[in-house]
Formats: C-alpha cells, sequence, structure tokens
C-alpha cells in the first residue's frame, strides 16, 4: 500500500496523518474545502498532492479521486477524515444543520466510497477507513447532530466490508479520543482532558496497516472504545454528566 486519499486533512488529526505518512513514504492526496495551510507541506513533501474539494459533492469528490488515480497511478486506500461539528440542544439546532452535518461526516464517507471502489476493485485490493468518534456510539449532550452521524458511518462501514469483502476491499473506523482540534474547542472540557492532536494523527498513521476493524492511535484507546461498545448508553451518560459538571464549576452563574 503506498498511495492515500485523505479527506478534511489541511488541518488537526487529518494532517498530523497525512505528513506522518509523507514522512514513512507513502504518496498522500489531500482533499478539503480549504487547502491554502498545505502550502508549506506540499513544499517540503513533493508526494503531497492538495486538491481542493467540497465533500458535500459527489461530482467534486469523484472528480478528485480521478485526479489522484492519473497521478498516482492507483489509490490503495482513502480516508475519510473530513467533518462538521455544531454544538447545542436539539430544540436550538434548526434540521438544515442537520443536514449539513450529515452531508459533510455521512454523505461524504459515502460519496468517496463509490468514487475509489471502482479503482479498487479493478485490482481485487484497498483499504477504505471512515474517521468515527465515542459519541457515534454512547452517545452525548448538545452534540446530536454530529454523534448521529458518526453513528451512521459506523453501520455504514460494517455493511461495506460485507458487501465488498470478496473484491478484496476492506472498510475500518478510525476512533481517536477527545482531541485538542478546533472543532472541539467549544467542548466544555478541561484541556488536559483533551489529547495532543500531533500525537493522536502520528498514532493512526503508524497502525494504518492494522487488520482490525477499529484502528486507534494507541493501545488505551482502543481500551476505552471497546468499553463504550460494552456498554454504550452508561458511558453517554457519564461523560455528559461528566461535562454538565464541569461547565456548571466553571460557570455557576449560568451566565452566558
Amino acid at each position: 500500500m503506498k498511495n492515500i486519499i485523505i479527506t478534511g486533512a489541511a488541518q488537526g488529526i487529518g494532517c498530523y496523518v497525512a505528513k506522518q505518512l509523507l514522512l514513512d513514504g507513502y504518496q498522500v492526496a489531500v482533499l478539503d474545502i480549504n487547502i491554502d495551510p498545505l502550502h508549506d507541506l506540499a513544499q517540503q513533501f513533493p508526494a503531497l498532492l492538495p486538491i481542493k474539494c467540497d465533500v458535500r459533492s459527489f461530482d467534486q469528490v469523484n472528480n478528485a479521486v480521478q485526479k489522484c488515480a492519473v497521478a498516482f497511478g492507483s489509490i490503495d486506500c482513502a480516508i475519510h477524515n473530513a467533518c462538521l461539528c455544531t454544538f447545542d440542544s436539539m430544540e436550538n439546532t434548526p434540521v438544515e444543520v442537520y443536514r449539513d452535518v450529515f452531508d459533510v461526516n455521512y454523505f461524504g464517507a459515502l460519496y468517496l466510497s463509490r468514487a475509489v471502489i471502482p479503482l479498487m476493485r479493478s485490482k481485487n485490493s484497498g483499504k477504505v477507513i471512515f474517521t468515527s468518534s465515542g459519541v457515534g456510539i454512547m452517545g452525548f449532550v448538545n452534540i446530536s447532530p454530529y454523534a448521529s452521524s458518526k453513528g451512521a458511518i459506523e453501520s455504514l462501514a460494517k455493511c461495506l466490508n460485507n458487501e465488498y469483502r470478496n473484491d478484496g476491499i476492506h472498510f475500518h473506523l478510525f476512533h481517536p479520543p477527545l482531541t485538542r482540534t478546533k472543532s472541539a474547542e467549544p467542548l466544555p472540557v478541561p484541556k488536559e482532558f483533551k489529547a495532543d492532536p500531533e500525537k493522536v494523527g502520528i498514532g493512526l498513521a503508524k497502525n494504518i496497516n492494522k487488520k482490525s476493524f477499529i484502528i486507534c492511535h494507541s493501545f488505551g484507546q482502543k481500551l476505552q472504545t471497546m468499553i463504550c461498545y460494552l456498554i454504550p448508553v452508561k458511558m453517554g451518560k457519564l461523560m455528559s454528566k461528566m461535562t454538565e459538571g464541569y461547565a456548571k464549576s466553571e460557570n455557576p452563574t449560568g451566565n452566558k
């Protein structure tokens, strides 16, 4: 495996995944709605191919994948890491927001899969990875659009893993921990409880060839994820209560 596509990797965890893969000798294409932050990395690594792409459009995703196939000769692995996350109650979140989150998180994963599968099937091998989240397993307070979309890609990965196993194509899930990224900033959680994005990205890149369905950056995170699968409702209630308790301690008057 040497040619990899990653969506949503111009910054955060995805960017560190891409950088480590480049350091390890892979050819990497990054599909992102804003590729400006990749300028310096592209200067450093000629094997990096930045492509401006909105994953909400199948045509854009498919065109980008075809460009990658021409540039690299083949696509060995495709990672859907692009995501949109909002933080508010269901009542205060318009239905349009739910649709937009699903367009990025779920349909982006579906579009990428539909674009790469014909290429992978032609050589009877390939790996597709969706970046999931613990909240997609256990649920969480004031994050239902994002959590629901992650739960949906959990099911999508399982279904497609069964559908394409005879074509040599395998589906997997990245399960990073709560990390100090821009999308996680609004969460009322102490910074020391959030993982370092560089460490997480490097760990995921180093484990990219794992055959297990769930891929984590560390053994500890793999164990925590397995616990979430075993007792999802209890873990969701526990984590939500802990977060609400911290938020109240930081803002005892309830002022915004």
